[in-house]
């Protein structure tokens, strides 16, 4: 790792980060559901844990996964991204300044979302454990697919399913209402489902090691696209 190159990936991207309004706007979304979340629940402590952590969840998908996907995928469809995977930085230097730039757009719009609705208790140590597991899950799954892809117009493709199996999974029993139904018991084990766990105060070892697993999986993913796209190059 070479903190110059990662310094220098991580100051461009963050200009670009602030002169892209779509990029820029991603971080208002789930500001902005968690006003309207809290005016329609009557006030914020009637908000339930499950609309607390569809607010995460949009900070995930909205921020972490959709804006590292989308600046990776604008380097390979400008074909700067070649020069960066040849050139002496490595993958970490990559993953590094570009993760820099989106945790910190990730932080901001999740402590003013969680801030806005202000629920009891919810900086514990074990939500911050889960939370920073699944905020490396999405980042993670963003850099892989933005790899993989070859325009910012085929990102549209992978978000939209990626936000609703893994932005939205509680939403589930609202559509099958069957608590034992196998769509349900497979749901159970997403990542968003962990945070809501720990919420209620229902976690145990379990919890951290599904999240865990999701990490490692997202982070395998990164070194797969990483190889293949350098090996295409």
């Amino acid at each position: 790792m070479n903190i110059t190159r990662v310094m220098a990936i991580f100051e461009k991207d963050l200009k670009e980060f602030m002169k892209n309004m779509m990029l820029f706007t991603s971080v208002m979304i789930p500001i902005i559901m968690a006003l309207f979340f809290t005016r329609i629940g009557g006030g914020q402590a009637e908000l339930p844990p499950e609309m607390l952590v569809i607010v995460v969840g949009v900070v995930f998908t909205a921020v972490s996964f959709s804006a590292v996907m989308t600046m990776i995928a604008e380097e390979n469809e400008k074909d700067t991204l070649r020069g960066l995977l040849q050139s002496p930085t490595t993958i970490i230097d990559i993953i590094l300044g570009k993760s820099m730039v989106v945790g910190l757009m990730t932080i901001i719009s999740l402590v003013a979302s969680i801030l806005i609705i202000s629920p009891d208790n919810y900086w514990t140590l074990e939500n911050i454990i889960s939370l920073i597991l699944m905020g490396f899950f999405f980042l993670c799954m963003g850099i892989g697919i933005g790899l993989i892809v070859n325009s910012v117009a085929t990102t549209s493709v992978y978000l939209i399913p990626i936000m609703f199996i893994f932005g939205f999974t509680p939403y589930i029993e609202m559509i099958i209402t069957d608590p034992d139904h196998i769509a349900i018991k497979i749901a159970e084990y997403f990542p968003l489902y962990q945070n809501l766990n720990i919420l209620n105060g229902e976690s145990g070892a379990m919890e951290f090691v599904i999240l865990a697993a999701w990490a490692a999986a997202s982070f395998l993913l990164v070194l797969w696209a990483f190889n293949k796209r350098k090996n295409d190059e």
